[in-house]
């Protein structure tokens, strides 16, 4: 345990170094959490207790890219090859990855939710309940970046982590309702894990836990699969810097 926290002290201070990106990954949804309860636009998705929700998990979305960035840089300056030679598995490398993105995550989250309180979310017990899912639910995006950043190159990573970015944007429900349009669209937002992790946090934070069981279920589902697929590329991606 100790090499992983050593490890991940180390992708703490890699991240430091470039504070530009962290401070951008909080201040866009501040920013548009903001922006958009000016405008006071009369949609079920713009009141503060459901918009908050697809805020947090955009948040997330930026943590894939820093995550993938990571990786892939690592992998391509050879740290990992000459890390491959002390007695560390592919488990701990991944798991001091999650670790070191959790001071953000729970920046983030904190943030985000102050700012909401400001602009008009009652405080109650859910808050801190939605603080503490949400880390977890930041699980996902973490081994998402985890995966990119094994499978591609550090020039190609911003790009290919950047598709997650979008793909939260416009499948998680936090502008709109899938519903509202239907067709491919609505399959898409279904068969993708986006829209469940807003649903779970929009459940906690609205107190009805009575509709969030299917969307644990997929999440959950995905976080397995997810993770597992990052621990086994990572893995190879390390045999294969070694040739």
């Amino acid at each position: 345990m100790k090499r992983t926290l050593n490890f991940a002290s180390r992708n703490i201070k890699e991240l430091i170094r470039d504070p530009l990106s962290s401070i951008f990954a909080l201040v866009l949804p501040l920013f548009l959490l903001w922006i958009f309860q000016q405008f006071k636009i009369p949609n079920e998705a713009y009141i503060i207790s459901n918009f908050t929700p697809g805020i947090i998990v955009f948040g997330f979305s930026f943590i894939t890219m820093f995550t993938a960035v990571l990786v892939s840089k690592d992998r391509s300056s050879s740290l990992l090859l000459r890390l491959s030679a002390s007695p560390m598995k592919s488990y701990e490398y991944v798991l001091g990855y999650f670790l070191s993105s959790m001071p953000i995550v729970v920046i983030q989250i904190v943030l985000f939710i102050l700012l909401a309180m400001i602009l008009g979310l009652n405080f109650s017990v859910n808050l801190l309940l939605a603080l503490l899912v949400g880390v977890v639910v930041s699980l996902l995006f973490i081994a998402f970046g985890i995966l990119l950043g094994s499978l591609v190159g550090d020039k190609s990573a911003p790009g290919v982590a950047s598709v997650i970015v979008q793909l939260v944007a416009f499948t998680s429900g936090m502008w709109f309702s899938s519903d509202m349009v239907g067709g491919f669209f609505a399959t898409l937002c279904n068969a993708l894990p986006f829209k469940y992790c807003v649903d779970i946090l929009k459940g906690i934070i609205n107190g009805n836990y009575d509709n969030i069981l299917l969307a644990f279920i997929v999440f959950f589902a995905y976080l397995i699969v997810v993770t597992l697929l990052s621990v086994i590329f990572f893995n190879k991606s390390l045999k294969s810097d070694k040739k």
